[in-house]
């Protein structure tokens, strides 16, 4: 009887500790796997990479998902090392060092971020975090990093530089540039501004708590690895704070700061706080005019939603491996199809209701009417269908042609990416050429 009572008395405790590891983020299934990433399967694409983390339920507001389509991962990985940038596992080589996805996304969540927030990113690294804060911050926000590695700044503004040259994406968001200074986080003066948003990305011991919180503004979050779980901690007054355990990590633990010669601590000022300039203003404000104006455009000529959403859609399927552009034209012929035969249900439905004794007459003509219209859609719908089937004969046969000509040249064929209206609009300004190239962020050197 006592053996029995202590069996369930263990198993009792043990599922309220699975349950409470599963509120705090992660199922006890794959706690062990969250500590070095591995928790999502991986993709072969970064769409793919972003759809697991949203099923494995890491990644769970639609602006952190629009954050995440927007900047390729692999962009920010060494040409060599790009095809393990879909895994969901850290990546390292020499001080260049990324977090595993699942990390970055809970670390994302827990921020709370939305625009006109002031960030500060300890451990700042590639800038591939801080990108993504600065897509959600907008242009009136502040967003600061600080990293040790001199020469991991320098990467982190090659990155950066070339997602403002070269990504669509740049384009459909209000960007709040990141800034980055080399230094300690450790030695930043204690009488500094503080921050909305606070990140580190190492390894934080107990002993130096104190020291992250008193970064925060009231109101604020800070986020951080401290004693192997990464931590959010709400500043709720001038000394109370909320904390909640997300999930178990595993980080290299900060580097301790060395004295100068003297024996003082480095001073490591934080980035500057400019005010923006009328010259800037004004780009911002040409830029959101166009953006609008173009958004505005293409919302009516595909009669749905704005051009904000990043690559959702065909290329969750896998449809951009050999030309979305022909499965595009099938899949909408399809829900063309579908809306028809969902209109005749309704039609049918409708007709098929009672009416009052009064109204019988009346009624009969109406439902006289529907049938004939029905029949009409019935066969329209089928015409409709027998197109579709046709134009997906041959769809396949174009598709089987280009899988055949990739085998043979090895090379994947992918479609025309898609034209940059906002860019195409600021070429067609009557602006002279350097301020064209403004209006871009295109800077010279």
């Amino acid at each position: 009887m006592c053996l029995c009572l202590t069996l369930f008395l263990l198993g009792f405790f043990s599922y309220l500790r699975n349950k409470r590891q599963y509120t705090e983020g992660t199922s006890p299934a794959h706690t062990s796997a969250v500590r070095m990433g591995g928790a999502v399967s991986a993709g072969e694409d970064n769409d793919d990479l972003i759809d697991n983390l949203k099923e494995a339920y890491y990644i769970r507001s639609d602006l952190v998902e629009k954050a995440f389509r927007a900047i390729d991962r692999a962009d920010y990985y060494l040409d060599e090392y790009r095809d393990n940038a879909y895994k969901d596992l850290a990546w390292r080589h020499g001080n260049i060092h990324l977090s595993a996805p699942c990390i970055y996304s809970e670390v994302m969540e827990a921020l709370d971020l939305h625009p006109g927030l002031s960030f500060l990113n300890l451990g700042s690294g590639t800038g591939y975090l801080s990108t993504m804060v600065g897509l959600i911050l907008g242009p009136f926000g502040v967003n600061h990093g600080i990293e040790l590695h001199a020469d991991v700044i320098d990467y982190a503004y090659q990155k950066l530089d070339s997602f403002i040259k070269t990504s669509d994406s740049f384009d459909k968001f209000e960007f709040c540039e990141p800034s980055f200074v080399a230094g300690n986080c450790l030695d930043i003066p204690l009488e500094s501004r503080q921050y909305d948003r606070v990140y580190c990305g190492a390894g934080v011991q107990k002993e130096h708590e104190d020291y992250m919180r008193n970064l925060l503004k009231i109101g604020g979050i800070l986020v951080m690895p401290l004693e192997e779980k990464l931590t959010k901690i709400t500043r709720t007054g001038t000394s109370t704070w909320e904390t909640k355990k997300i999930l178990s990590v595993s980080f290299a633990p900060l580097v301790l700061p060395k004295h100068g010669p003297n024996g003082k601590p480095k001073i490591v000022p934080l980035p500057r706080y400019e005010v923006r300039t009328l010259q800037e203003l004004a780009r911002i404000c040409i830029r959101h005019t166009l953006r609008v104006t173009t958004d505005e455009k293409e919302s009516q000529s595909r009669g749905r939603g704005s051009s904000f959403s990043v690559g959702r859609g065909l290329a969750v399927a896998g449809l951009h491996k050999y030309g979305p552009r022909f499965k595009r034209r099938r899949v909408h012929r399809r829900q063309c199809s579908i809306q028809v035969v969902a209109t005749l249900d309704g039609n049918n439905n409708q007709g098929g209701r009672a009416v009052d004794e009064e109204e019988a007459t009346a009624g009969e003509r109406e439902r006289r009417r529907q049938t004939r219209g029905t029949r009409r859609a019935a066969k329209t719908a089928e015409e409709e269908q027998e197109a579709a089937a046709a134009e997906d004969e041959v769809v396949d046969e174009e598709e089987e042609q280009e899988e055949e000509e990739e085998k043979e040249t090895g090379e994947l064929l992918r479609p025309q990416p898609a034209v940059n209206l906002l860019r195409e609009r600021i070429l067609g300004l009557p602006l002279p050429e350097p301020l064209k190239m403004y209006l871009l962020f295109y800077r010279e050197k």
